[in-house]
C-alpha cells in the first residue's frame, strides 16, 4: 500500500487511520480483510481501526461479513461514493516532483520470475471459500517460485493460498479435465498470465 501519512489525502478525510483504511479497501476493492490483518497492514492501533471501521460501515462505504467466527470487511461496490473513492485510492500518491508512480499489476509482480513462470491464475477467492488464490505453473526445482510467492504474500499484506504445479502436470490434468483444475478455472478469476497458451485451449 502506498504511503499517505501527512498528505492532503489524510487532511481531506480527517484521520490518518480512516485514510489508510479507505486506501486499503479501494486499492483492493475485490478483497476482504479482518481487523487484526488490517492493523498489521496499515500499522495502526486496533482501537483506532475498530472505531473507523464502525464509522465507515455506519455510512455504508464498507460492508462486513462473518466467516469462521471472524468478521471480514470490504468496500461496498454499491455505494454512490465507490467510483470517486476508487479513482482517488486506486492510484499511487504523487511524488514530490508531481509524478505518479506506476500502479502495481500482476505483470509487474511476475517480472522477477518470468523465466521460470509458465502460467499464473489469480482467483477472487472469498474468505472461507474453498479453493486457492494463486495457481502458479512452472518448474520450481530451485524454489524460486516458492520464494516469489512468499514475496507476493507480503506485498498483498495478507495470507494467500497457492499451489505450484509443474507445467507437464498441469497440462495433463487440464487435458483429462481434472476436477481440481476445472474447479479453479470455474472460480471468479481476477487475472490470467499465460505466455505459452497452456492454461486455456
Amino acid at each position: 500500500m502506498s504511503k499517505i501519512a501527512n498528505t492532503p489525502t489524510e487532511k481531506l478525510f480527517g484521520s490518518k487511520t480512516r485514510a489508510k483504511l479507505l486506501q486499503l479497501f479501494f486499492e483492493n476493492p475485490a478483497k476482504s480483510f479482518y481487523v487484526r490483518e488490517m492493523t498489521r497492514v496499515i500499522e495502526e492501533q486496533i482501537n483506532s481501526v475498530r472505531r473507523e471501521l464502525n464509522n465507515l460501515e455506519s455510512i455504508g462505504i464498507i460492508k462486513s461479513e462473518t466467516y469462521d467466527n471472524k468478521i471480514y470487511y470490504s468496500a461496498n461496490s454499491k455505494h454512490p461514493f465507490t467510483r470517486p473513492l476508487t479513482e482517488i485510492f486506486s492510484k499511487k500518491v504523487s511524488s514530490s516532483r508531481g509524478q505518479e508512480a506506476k500502479v502495481s499489476t500482476w505483470e509487474d509482480y511476475t517480472r522477477p520470475v518470468k523465466h521460470y513462470l509458465k502460467g499464473l491464475v489469480v482467483t477472487n477467492r472469498l474468505p472461507g471459500q474453498d479453493g486457492i488464490d494463486l495457481l502458479i505453473i512452472g518448474n520450481d526445482k530451485t524454489k524460486k517460485l516458492t520464494r516469489w510467492a512468499e514475496v507476493v504474500e507480503k506485498k498483498l499484506g495478507k495470507p494467500i493460498n497457492y499451489v505450484i504445479m509443474p507445467t507437464d502436470d498441469f497440462v495433463y490434468r487440464r487435458n483429462v479435465k481434472d476436477r481440481f483444475i476445472t474447479e479453479i478455472l470455474e472460480m471468479e478469476i481476477l487475472e490470467i498470465i499465460d505466455p505459452e497458451n497452456i492454461i486455456k485451449d
